[in-house]
């Protein structure tokens, strides 16, 4: 659909248009979409998940993009782009609305009895807005395809090929990478089916494409997963890393197993080649350890001359991808070995072993955004970070809490004369003990890495639970205490 600076929201009656059917035909008529005052109005379930928001936008047509910017916790009453407005009805729903264009030919009983999936609404205004948060990635993937041409990604550019439909008027590629926008990502025709470029970051997307109307699984992908709609999604990975072995060209099988799979033995084989045997494929950003195996023979990586103990005797190779984060301790230059030791390597006693410097001890080690608690060992005695302000558990039993790129700070001023402050919710499973906030200029602070959505938290302030007073969005819980409430975006 072609942009204009003038958008009108039209609702066309398309009989030969068929949407994903997810059950909800009666529902259109009894609650999620209706006419009032001259208004077009929908409903929102504040909390819909994304397969759920998929599931509405797929039957009405509607940007996923809008509902998002509902969910991710837009302001009350927000006037969003071209005259659209939401606000929140309770707890649990919010309404989005727009006034009918002046001298609009729509009736709004022209619709009754209609099948929800023969409507069809659009305006290009709402893909302006901000998009869903992305899902989770997985910690590998491997492409399996139907044709060689179906998916190819070079220098951060997917191409996606589409064969055949020849008499197709216009298709258009809708997935996790535009928010399922129905509307956004035109495929062009070209000699022997169609085509579209998209760039693309590393990882996991689903998707589909949708020709004239119909949601189509990609016939030249193998991989796929439910679509929560009676259907499947076809499922591809853009790769960041190359595992090779060179040589060993007169064995009959070679397989990469690491710490990403469980160390496998049997899941990711290698291609053969020229030189010996490789595999392409998407790893989650970090550090992973990893072998070959060679025809059952399990080898390190001769061309990696990063290997660490793997605690019961044997080593590893080690690869990372993504930045350095450097761990450093001063003192203990006393001490025959450090060791480092976290919830990032399922707090191994024996792999990492840190470096003695002038002052102390250090050890770079890559990890994904995401929060860490860690340990030193020192010749076998287990301590905490002195140097870090940052901690879990009890005085006695706490472990170092480590956010990297962190996204949010908590922030508690006015509670000067309190001893201990800290935050626990729904990203750390209630823990009674919490994250310990520190005291930074007569305030309390933590930094911490959220992934986009909605989570619920209390401070504990020397004990006692309470609302975060520098928040004013919260929720009632079981206890008629309480919980306050963060939305993060991005």
């Amino acid at each position: 659909m072609t942009r204009r600076k003038t958008h009108i929201l039209t609702i066309l009656i398309i009989i030969l248009l068929q949407l994903p059917q997810v059950g909800l035909a009666q529902e259109f008529l009894n609650g999620i979409c209706r006419i009032e005052d001259g208004r077009i109005i929908f409903r929102i379930d504040l909390n819909w998940n994304h397969d759920q928001v998929k599931q509405v936008s797929g039957l009405f047509d509607l940007d996923t993009v809008l509902i998002g910017k509902i969910l991710l916790g837009a302001p009350d009453s927000l006037m969003l782009a071209d005259g659209w407005k939401w606000k929140k009805i309770n707890s649990r729903t919010a309404e989005i609305s727009k006034l009918m264009a002046s001298g609009s030919s729509f009736n709004p009983d022209s619709i009754k009895g209609l099948p929800s999936e023969k409507l069809f609404l659009m305006d290009d205004a709402w893909l302006h807005v901000a998009a869903m948060p992305e899902p989770d990635q997985p910690n590998y993937g491997v492409n399996k395809l139907n044709r060689a041409d179906a998916f190819s990604y070079t220098d951060s550019v997917a191409r996606f090929f589409l064969p055949g439909y020849p008499d197709a008027r216009q298709v258009f590629i809708s997935g996790t990478f535009n928010d399922w926008s129905t509307s956004q990502s035109r495929v062009k025709k070209i000699d022997g089916g169609w085509s579209v470029t998209l760039p693309l970051k590393p990882g996991k997307y689903a998707y589909k494409y949708i020709i004239d109307g119909r949601w189509t699984q990609d016939p030249g992908i193998k991989l796929r997963e439910n679509d929560l709609n009676g259907g499947y999604n076809s499922v591809i990975y853009c790769y960041n890393y190359h595992f090779k072995l060179n040589g060993y060209t007169d064995a009959k099988k070679v397989v990469v197993a690491g710490s990403f799979n469980g160390f496998s033995p049997r899941e990711l084989v290698m291609n053969r080649i020229d030189a010996g045997w490789e595999l392409p494929l998407f790893l989650r950003l970090g550090t992973h350890a990893y072998k070959f195996v060679v025809d059952g023979n399990w080898i390190t990586d001769p061309a990696n001359k990063v290997t660490r103990p793997d605690g019961r005797g044997n080593f590893n190779s080690f690869m990372a991808i993504g930045d350095t984060t450097w761990f450093r301790l001063g003192g203990y230059q006393s001490a025959g070995s450090m060791i480092l030791s976290g919830s990032f390597n399922g707090w191994n006693t024996a792999e990492l072993n840190m470096e003695k410097t002038a002052g102390g001890w250090q050890l770079p080690y890559v990890l994904a955004p995401g929060n860490y608690e860690y340990k030193y060992i020192a010749d076998g005695h287990w301590m905490s970070d002195t140097a870090n302000p940052y901690f879990t558990g009890g005085d006695q039993q706490s472990n170092s809490f480590l956010a990297v790129e962190p996204n949010y700070t908590f922030l508690l001023t006015g509670f000067n004369k309190a001893k201990s402050v800290s935050v626990s919710g729904s990203f750390n499973g209630w823990n009674r003990s919490g994250y310990r906030m520190a005291r930074v200029n007569n305030r309390w602070i933590l930094p911490i890495y959220l992934k986009p959505g909605k989570y619920t938290y209390k401070l504990i302030v020397d004990g006692k639970w309470i609302r975060d007073p520098g928040n004013e969005l919260w929720e009632e819980n079981e206890y008629n205490t309480g919980n306050s409430v963060l939305w993060i975006t991005r």
